[in-house]
Formats: C-alpha cells, structure tokens, sequence
C-alpha cells in the first residue's frame, strides 16, 4: 500500500550535524508533499525550534499540514490548531523537581514560550537547548513557580545534566515515576519527563486517525529513543544511519545517516517510486 504520511525526526535525522536541510532531502519532501503526501515533522522541540525548518520545506502557517511537537505533548496544524495536548500537572512536575534536587541533577522545564529552570548556575544544557530550540530562559525558584502556577502549561521537563549523573537519576527513579510519566531519552545529556499519553507515537497514531490515514500507510523516520514509539507504530519504520542500536533493531529498514541525504534516500525509495 502507498505511503500516504511522512513523520520525520527533526535532530539527527531531518538535519545534519550543520543543523542543515540537505538539498537532496528538501527536493524529495517537496516532490512527496506536491504528490499529496503529508509530512509531519514529529519532535522534542518546541514549535519556537520548528518553523525556520516548515519554513523551508514550505509547510509553515497552513491549515492540512501537522506538526507533532514536545515528544508528542502537543500535535497541532503548522497554523495553529491543536489536536493533541498532553501536558504535565503543576503537582507531578513539583514531586519530580524535589527528585531532580534530591539527585542533585540539574533540571528545566518548557512551556510553549520559555524554558524555566529553578538552578541559579545555569547547566550548559539548557543554554545549548535555548540556542537549539530559539527559546529564551528564564531563572525562577520553585516557590516562586508555586505561586504563580497558574500561568504555566508545563509541555515537558527535563533533567538536563552529564551522562554519569543522568544515568545514576534514571537507575534510582522510583516507581511512582516510572508509571507516572512518559520517559525518553533524546540525548546522553537530557532526560525527558512528560504526562504518561505523550509519545511520538500516540500523537502520531491520533493524527493518522484524524486525517483517514491508515497505520500501514504511515512511514517514520527516527535516530533516537524517543522516536522509537512513532518508528514502532508506522507501518514502515525507518532507523538512519547513526541511529543508536536499539533504535535499529526495532525499524523495519534502515537509511543512510543524517549527514549523507538518509532522509532523502528513504522518501525516494520508499513513497516517490512505490
């Protein structure tokens, strides 16, 4: 059966290492998406992080194109309109918070517009997430988040730390947490925490129900543990090149990396000539 949409990671695999769109990958997703194609950007960022990249694959502020955003907390049209958001309760991100010191792992949280962190050093962490991501950051402590709760919708936090310490955060995790959140780790240095129905993969398989699409007519394209929800679910997962093993072994195939058109490669062979 023709694929019909098209979820693709956006670091490590719908850019390379210049945080660049090749050309060869920008061609084939406007060739798939003039063919009627969706493409869905499916990613930990913010929308802030995205819209330069819908910009460029001319996708941005339209009505039938979709963006799955924050790990799957959020699922919106590129113009606005959301049909998934899942997001995380002041009280659990509190509990999470007093374990992120209790740890003493570095910790930050985002919302649609700022990333919050209540550590005074900023980790080096946040401010690369900050550059990546085209969010600013904002210094408040847990009280002063406490009391003004209210004005936050808390799309993710984070443990934002080196690999060792995050290791160690993620062995000793109590079980309450363990079921209370959707876990991923998108990268050594970052632990992700988001309310338990966030994935890529269930906002993906909402999306596809919502526009009539089939999961057998479903490609995803991923690099990383997080992306292996949406990989798992599409009826044609596609590991990249530089994916990280466990990502490989559950894909159906796997493309060139991120640095050599894997991106392009795959939509060429595998929806432009099917």
């Amino acid at each position: 059966m023709s694929i019909k949409l098209v979820a693709i990671d956006i670091d490590g695999t719908l850019i390379n290492d210049q945080r660049e769109i090749t050309p060869k990958t920008v061609e084939a997703i406007k060739a798939a998406s003039k063919q009627g194609v969706k493409i869905v950007l499916c990613t930990g960022r913010p929308m802030t992080g995205v819209q330069a990249y819908l910009d460029q694959l001319g996708l941005n502020d339209a009505d039938d194109q979709y963006v799955i955003s924050f790990n799957g907390a959020l699922a919106q049209s590129t113009s606005g309109n959301v049909l998934v958001n899942y997001t995380m309760s002041f009280d659990d991100y509190a509990d999470w918070q007093s374990y992120c010191i209790k740890e003493g792992v570095k910790s930050q949280i985002e919302t649609r517009d700022f990333i919050y962190t209540i550590n005074r050093d900023l980790s080096p962490y946040t401010i690369y997430e900050s550059d990546l991501v085209s969010m600013p950051i904002r210094y408040r402590t847990l009280d002063e988040l406490s009391r003004t709760q209210d004005q936050y919708i808390i799309a993710k936090a984070m443990m934002v730390d080196e690999k060792a310490r995050i290791d160690q955060a993620w062995k000793d995790l109590p079980k309450d947490m363990t079921d209370r959140f959707s876990i991923v780790r998108s990268e050594d240095f970052y632990l992700e925490f988001m309310n338990k129905q966030a994935s890529k993969g269930n906002a993906l398989h909402v999306l596809s129900q919502e526009l009539g699409i089939k999961q057998d007519e479903v490609m995803a394209l991923g690099n990383a543990q997080n992306d292996d929800s949406m990989i798992e679910y599409a009826g044609l997962g596609v590991a990249m090149g530089n994916s990280i093993p466990e990502t490989i072994k559950i894909a159906d195939v796997t493309t060139d990396d991120n640095n050599h058109d894997g991106v392009g490669t795959a939509i060429e062979k595998y929806v432009l000539t099917a």
